[in-house]
């Protein structure tokens, strides 16, 4: 028989225990161990059977063991001392209030959008590393006080927990989840009524949502939920699950993320007092509505006054877009009829233009679909930064986004990167940090994790071999148990009867190299791969005297076959009685057995084709414990891979990595970097893990262990990526907006007539006559030519545009690689043909092929980069033009 209706009844707290409740709802706690600590002193087994969750143990803990809590002077004293303790974290200055005596003040306030958050397993709002690294941030946020409000949406379902029938097939089921069982508090008005927001649909429909609010340290986190009395049966769903659903399904998600998250600020700050964001930060492109709303806020202010351009160049200017997504099939594309339908007629946005929204949108480029509409297009249009995740990935995303910038070389296209970073508190074992806080200070190693500092991580390297050892040994011995107890109840939901899992406690062993390999499961990174050649690997695993084991863990998407089979077959192989010891699968990887398996792996796994991993956090979070990586040279190990912190798994080819999987090519090189793979783990990794001197240790591996801990310790931190953040983005993001908003946006309509000005015009701008004097005789290194360059300016003046002289070494196709800049100086007014002379001098300052072009850029103050307007002119061939290559 089934309830007709679910509620929770929660636990009345004694008046002395009330800080218990503020200390639940803070989730904080998720990342401070004396505050965990605390809450598994309330009652160990309540914490363990709640899966440490402290809102559902007030809720389940006996009200006799209260009442005894309540007369305990000692826990009284560490729950006042506790509750302090968070009361000096939330009100006290920290990184961020120290920048602000600056000339420039940083941004009063950040609104981060992302559409899934990890902050902690008891609030699974998330699927994967898009969401962990958005969890990451918002802590790295709180610890260094950067004034952050946090967006989402609330899925009453989040994503699916997985489990494996006896065929190894993946299972999901989503459980419902309670709100009142989780961290999480309604927004109400003064009334008391719950805030909510609304969206018109097509049909004179209304998609009403409630905003729940989770308290992450400092950080507020607004959740918006669909699943409200107000709505339809079929708009109650819009938030029942992460990624689930069609495209409209998803297109109403990512209006109600973006544009009802921009309410949902405004009420906030309006019912709080918290400041009003200045910038807008959106993680991917299932936010990009943010900008369209904003758009509509400055048309529809008669206080304002904005026409849709000058709202747009406002809203740029306080916009920063990050990609995360390597190849344009990641991107969510949507048919432009459907955009249409939902923003004209009866869900139009007053003041913003259906045929404004989809020009936002659209592939306009050589190759694009005119019949779709593309969130990531339109993110970048509506940014005036942006950003990819690593070095490698900011590469890429210039080259994936060129067709957005035609005329401009991909190195030159406004996409620049910020490597992801880390939270250290989440991730990092408490036994590691125990051990560095004893050489180095608590005090210090707290501000190392915090801030990514690297002098705070000096120290580290007196650590004794012996000590690290022991760590290490300690911490695969955790993983070893851990993984039998999530074996065996694997086995179990499979259909196993108790009998036949004797194995089960000898799965694993403590003293054996331990590789792990935990992801999400596409097929490009590539989960089967250590399976291409099945005997290599049992051998591997089996050897004498140098075994190997394995921990892998992943999910595949509910509608992704293919990702499933190749968990089945991943699964079918360490079924084997063979090699079952020394190989397991463990299903529902998630952030509690993630806080297992990084600091008990000795060796992080990861073996993507090259360059699809935009970043690829997980085997930062195993760096910060002391693991070893072993990764093809993809996101971040890319640009961090020093020889000594891990090893390189070579890979077949330089190409782009997007291969037809049941090409050739690709059989191909997967068969070459699997290889590889083995090659590296028996002659290499193993090798050297085995090596012990007499007094037992591995003296050599201890000290890739130690270098790991010092030189990536502070690199691999989300406080080193948030500071970068504030730095490179936040701050100038926020002064360019302040400088447009002024004196009811003086400037934004400047800048919108300008740009409207020199778009008009540009199709007269040409570059008619190039000189070079001295290109006919040989040229020395350190000589100097003498550039003049006649130009066609049209309508337009010398001050709105720079001529530049593009200039470096060139390839056979007479390619300019390593390219210099440099401006010329118009001299005079416009000749009788209305022509513009300029002139400078071209330093020669390479041997060897060298070239140079002219160019002519639009040129604004308050242009964040030259090729913002997406504007240039080159010389046209013609017979009466010096040649620009000098050999």
């Amino acid at each position: 028989m089934k309830a007709i209706r679910r509620f929770t009844v929660r636990t009345v707290l004694p008046e002395q225990l009330q800080p218990l409740h503020e200390l639940a709802l803070n989730l904080r706690w998720s990342w401070h161990p004396e505050t965990r600590d605390l809450f598994r002193s309330v009652d160990p087994e309540v914490w363990a059977a709640t899966g440490e969750d402290p809102v559902r143990l007030l809720g389940e803990v006996p009200a006799a063991r209260l009442a005894a809590l309540a007369a305990d002077r000692r826990f009284l004293r560490r729950l006042g001392d506790l509750a302090d303790d968070l009361h000096e974290y939330l009100t006290g200055p920290r990184w961020y209030q120290a920048q602000q005596g600056g000339p420039t003040p940083p941004p009063a306030a950040i609104a981060y959008f992302s559409p899934e958050y990890g902050i902690a397993a008891a609030l699974p709002q998330y699927s994967g590393g898009l969401g962990i690294l958005a969890g990451d941030h918002l802590k790295a946020a709180s610890d260094l006080g950067v004034p952050i409000i946090g967006v989402g949406l609330f899925y009453r379902h989040g994503y699916f927990r997985q489990s494996l029938d006896r065929d190894g097939w993946q299972q999901e089921r989503y459980p419902l989840l309670d709100p009142d069982e989780l961290a999480v508090s309604l927004l109400r008005e003064a009334d008391g009524a719950p805030a909510r927001v609304d969206l018109a649909l097509p049909g004179g429909r209304t998609l009403a949502a409630r905003i729940w609010k989770a308290q992450v340290g400092r950080v507020p986190l607004l959740l918006l939920d669909s699943d409200t009395e107000e709505n339809s049966p079929a708009e109650r769903d819009v938030t029942d699950r992460l990624y689930g659903g069609g495209s409209e399904h998803r297109l109403l998600q990512e209006m109600l993320l973006g544009i009802g998250g921009v309410r949902a600020v405004r009420a906030y700050c309006r019912l709080t007092g918290h400041p009003a964001p200045e910038v807008f930060h959106t993680n991917e492109g299932h936010a990009g509505f943010l900008g369209v709303e904003r758009i509509r806020e400055l048309v529809a202010d008669p206080a304002e006054g904005l026409d849709f351009a000058a709202a747009l160049e406002s809203v740029r200017a306080g916009t920063l877009f990050t990609t995360h997504t390597p190849v344009p099939a990641g991107i969510d594309r949507f048919d432009r009829e459907l955009v249409a339908r939902h923003f004209g007629g009866e869900g139009a946005l007053p003041g913003v233009p259906v045929e404004q929204v989809l020009a936002l949108g659209a592939e306009s480029w050589p190759g694009g679909d005119p019949e779709l509409f593309n969130m990531a297009a339109m993110g970048l249009r509506l940014a005036q930064r942006a950003n990819g995740v690593s070095t490698l990935h900011g590469e890429v995303s210039r080259a994936m986004f060129n067709g957005l910038w035609p005329g401009f070389d991909p190195a030159e296209v406004p996409i620049t990167s910020v490597t992801n970073g880390v939270h250290a508190a989440t991730w990092i074992d408490p036994a590691v940090v125990r051990l560095g806080a004893a050489e180095i200070g608590a005090d210090r190693a707290e501000e190392a994790m915090t801030t990514g500092e690297t002098q705070r991580w000096t120290g580290l390297e007196r650590i004794g071999n012996t000590e690290v050892w022991e760590l290490r040994r300690s911490l695969r011995a955790q993983l070893v148990d851990e993984a039998r107890r999530r074996l065996r109840a694997s086995w179990r939901q499979r259909g196993a009867g108790e009998a036949e899992l004797g194995w089960v406690s000898s799965a694993l062993d403590p003293d054996v190299l331990t590789i792990g390999f935990a992801r999400r499961v596409p097929s490009y990174k590539r989960l089967t791969l250590m399976l291409r050649d099945a005997d290599r690997l049992r051998a591997l695993l089996l050897h004498p005297t140098r075994p190997v084991q394995i921990v892998v863990a992943g999910k595949a998407h509910p509608a992704d076959d293919g990702g499933k089979r190749l968990i089945q077959r991943m699964v079918a192989f360490a079924d084997d009685p063979a090699v079952r010891h020394r190989i397991v699968f463990l299903p529902d990887y998630d952030m509690a057995m993630a806080r297992h398996l990084y600091p008990g792996c000795d060796v992080w796994l990861n073996n993507p084709l090259r360059p699809l991993e935009a970043c690829g956090t997980s085997g930062m979070k195993a760096a910060l414990n002391g693991c070893l990586n072993l990764s093809v040279l993809d996101g971040w190990w890319d640009e961090w891979f020093d020889g000594q912190n891990g090893w390189a798994i070579p890979t077949a080819d330089e190409g782009d990595g997007v291969l037809d999987p049941d090409s050739g090519e690709a059989e191909r090189r997967d068969d070459i970097e699997a290889a590889a793979l083995y090659d590296l783990i028996e002659h290499q990794v193993a090798a050297r893990f085995y090596d012990r001197d007499g007094d037992g240790l591995p003296h050599r591996w201890i000290a890739m262990v130690r270098h790991t801990l010092v030189t990536l310790g502070p690199k691999v931190l989300a406080g080193r990526m948030v500071r970068e953040y504030v730095e490179r983005l936040y701050a100038p993001g926020a002064l360019a907006q302040r400088e447009l908003a002024a004196g009811r946006h003086t400037g934004a309509r400047e800048l919108a007539r300008w740009k409207a000005k020199v778009r008009e015009a540009w199709p007269a701008v040409r570059v008619e006559h190039v000189e070079a004097e001295g290109t006919g005789e040989a040229q020395e290194l350190g000589g100097a030519l003498a550039l003049r360059v006649q130009v066609a300016l049209g309508a337009l003046e010398p001050g709105d545009v720079e001529v530049q002289v593009v200039s470096g070494r060139v390839d056979e196709a007479d390619g300019i690689s390593d390219a210099a800049v440099l401006a010329l100086k118009p001299v005079g007014g416009p000749d009788l043909d209305g022509r513009t002379r300029y002139e400078g001098s071209l330093e020669l300052d390479r041997t060897g092929p060298f070239g140079y072009t002219v160019r002519v850029l639009p040129s604004h103050p308050r242009l964040a980069s030259p090729a913002e307007p997406g504007l240039v002119a080159l010389p046209a061939e013609s017979a009466g033009m010096d040649a620009g290559l000098l050999r």
